[in-house]
């Protein structure tokens, strides 16, 4: 028997019944929940550093989206919030579009 010990999507339970399997499943405390969700951020960030192809890549940045949104939620906002917040600092700081790297800066 296989031992996951890991937070999971919330119709997984479901999707392994409807495979004709069995699962033990229980609910996390607040503490256990954040510690879960920055593990399993870790474990999808991973993931998508090993995607072999664009598909792949994009598989896990839907799953970072998801983790991202919980996180948020964890932290006190929503979605719409946290856009705001992004789009703020996109304002003030710029995104990453142009490509800018920057090599230095001269501190005389």
């Amino acid at each position: 028997m296989p031992i996951y010990n890991k937070l999971v999507r919330d119709n997984i339970p479901q999707v392994i019944a409807a495979s004709g399997l069995d699962c033990r499943t229980r609910i996390l405390t607040d503490d256990e929940y954040r510690k879960e969700l920055n593990n399993k951020l870790r474990e999808e960030t991973e993931e998508y550093f090993r995607a072999e192809s664009p598909q792949e890549a994009l598989e896990e940045l839907v799953d970072l989206l998801e983790l991202i949104r919980a996180l948020a939620r964890v932290h006190g906002a929503d979605w719409e919030q946290l856009e705001a917040l992004r789009a703020g600092k996109a304002e003030e700081r710029g995104g990453f579009d142009m490509r800018v790297f920057l090599i230095d800066v001269d501190d005389r």
